[in-house]
């Protein structure tokens, strides 16, 4: 057995029914899916994100499919404002 750790990515999943949230268990796991705003995180190996966000999409019941960006952001981030990620607003200032 190889218990190497895998890469994997956060897919948003968008529905119009809770009723499609079994269904997929089938592309990856299931993390979280929320009834009332009617969205499922679902964890993907990072090698097949793209096919399975394309399956995704073509499914009835998918609205729509986001990916996570968790990935793509530096641990070691020290300013937030140098990465465009955080914008300085009028009351950070107030104090």
């Amino acid at each position: 057995m190889d218990f190497s750790i895998r890469p994997r990515r956060g897919l948003i999943v968008y529905l119009n029914s809770m009723k499609t949230v079994k269904s997929l268990r089938r592309y990856g796991r299931i993390q979280y899916a929320s009834r009332r705003m009617h969205y499922a995180v679902l964890y993907v190996d990072e090698q097949n994100v793209d096919t399975i966000t394309e399956k995704l999409r073509q499914m009835r019941n998918v609205r729509r499919v986001m990916q996570s960006h968790w990935p793509e952001l530096d641990p070691e981030l020290i300013d937030l404002e140098l990465t465009g990620l955080y914008k300085k607003h009028d009351e950070d200032e107030k104090e």
